[in-house]
């Protein structure tokens, strides 16, 4: 009889979400930190003690809703691979995080909005350590700049769901690819994971990846609530429907015969908790008996730039952090060696309905400009490749800047900053 597999209890970055704020130098004082936690206008601190192990342990009152937070101050070693080859940090701020020796770590367990709690743990961070010279996510396995946590504390807008967690790629060397997700279990989703995708498929696979998480995460309903319906999140290069679920990784991983990554071996210290493999229904029958195919059955289907959909939930998050920072399209469309792209909504027949899709910016006059169309639509038939039109600010979901050095959108504005 074949050994029945157990899924293993949550980790404790798995149950509550733990960041650590790395400190610039030795000269933090946690009385002061804790003073302006009690002064913050951005939220309210009910109660605080120090517990038994020298914990501070807060009680907050955020948008009517308490959550339970604690912090204290511990060393900290930045792993390299966070940094290396991140553009999102200059090499001053890497050589920093690199000999940081200190960090206050925070943790608390996300409310019934993950984003929402997600963005008040920033707000927390850089209340306890305004010159925190970066913000380890470890729950999600990630850094994000000061500059970011800034940007976004200070945003009106709730970070996007993609921040919340992180997609990791582990390869061995005839090409197989093992892809999974971080930080997805703090917000009461299991982890995603996509078996023996391949160096050549592996770049769809992990946008497939991303959108299903994003999905989950604006769609969550109940903590760990099994995925049983699929989820429509995409469509091929023939049209049809990309719809996918997930299955416990204990149940899903006898769909692969001899695998060489992220088998059972592989998971004696992680990835053996709440972590499910992502699946996908062919067919309407198929979804409605239950039968998965696995995700490499669409390999020739991709195409270079797959289609894949955002909930309504991320469209307006997008186009509400576009407007907040288009300032930034203003002043950087003078410069000329500047490529900008301009994500419009163009109306459909359906009411209510667009396809957003990509226009270059070609002028701007007040408070409309002219751009051009960089791609076929899907649904709109009487626009084409290099169709160029006015539009004003309402029309725009996202934008993107391409300089000589980098590529910037709304999330990561920051860049542009001196």
């Amino acid at each position: 009889m074949k050994k029945k597999l157990v899924e293993q209890p949550l980790a404790y970055w798995e149950e509550q979400s733990y960041m650590m704020a790395i400190l610039r130098n030795d000269t933090f004082v946690m009385e002061e930190g804790t003073q302006r936690l009690l002064s913050s206008k951005e939220f309210t601190v009910k109660d605080m003690h120090v517990d038994s192990k020298g914990v501070v342990c807060l009680q907050v009152l955020y948008d009517k809703e308490e959550y339970e937070v604690g912090f204290y101050l511990g060393d900290v070693s930045v792993p390299a691979y966070y940094l290396y080859k991140n553009f999102l940090f200059r090499e001053e701020e890497k050589s920093l995080l690199m000999h940081a020796k200190k960090a206050v770590t925070l943790f608390m367990k996300f409310g019934s909005n993950v984003k929402k709690s997600f963005h008040l743990q920033l707000k927390i961070a850089l209340t306890l350590v305004p010159d925190l010279i970066g913000l380890l996510d470890e729950s999600a396995e990630k850094m994000f700049p000061s500059k970011w946590v800034e940007m976004s504390a200070a945003s009106k807008v709730l970070p996007s769901a993609n921040d919340l967690f992180n997609v990791q790629a582990v390869s061995e060397k005839k090409g197989t690819v093992w892809l999974h997700t971080h930080g997805l279990c703090r917000c009461g989703i299991p982890e995603l994971e996509i078996l023996e995708s391949s160096q050549e498929h592996y770049e769809q696979h992990y946008h497939l990846l991303m959108t299903y998480a994003a999905f989950l995460v604006d769609h969550k309903k109940d903590e760990f609530a099994i995925q049983k319906e699929g989820a429509y999140i995409g469509r091929l290069i023939n049209g049809n429907p990309v719809v996918v679920t997930s299955v416990s990784w204990t149940d899903g991983i006898a769909e692969y015969q001899k695998l060489k990554l992220g088998n059972e071996k592989d998971r004696k210290n992680g990835h053996n908790s709440k972590t499910s493999i992502v699946f996908l229904y062919t067919s309407e029958e198929d979804e409605k008996n239950g039968v998965y195919r696995k995700v490499s059955i669409y390999d020739d289907l991709w195409g270079e730039n797959p289609l894949f959909f955002f909930s309504d939930e991320e469209t307006k998050r997008m186009k509400d952090l576009a407007k907040e920072r288009f300032s930034y399209i203003q002043k950087e469309a003078q410069n000329k060696e500047n490529v900008i792209l301009l994500k419009i909504g163009l109306p459909l027949k359906e009411k209510g309905k667009f396809e957003h899709i990509w226009f270059e910016l070609l002028e701007m006059k007040e408070n409309k400009f002219k751009a051009k169309l960089t791609q076929e639509p899907y649904d709109v038939p009487d626009m084409h490749t290099g169709d160029e039109a006015w539009f004003t600010l309402k029309d725009v979901t996202d934008w993107v800047i391409y300089t000589k050095d980098f590529a910037v959108s709304p999330n990561n504005a920051y860049l542009l900053e001196k």
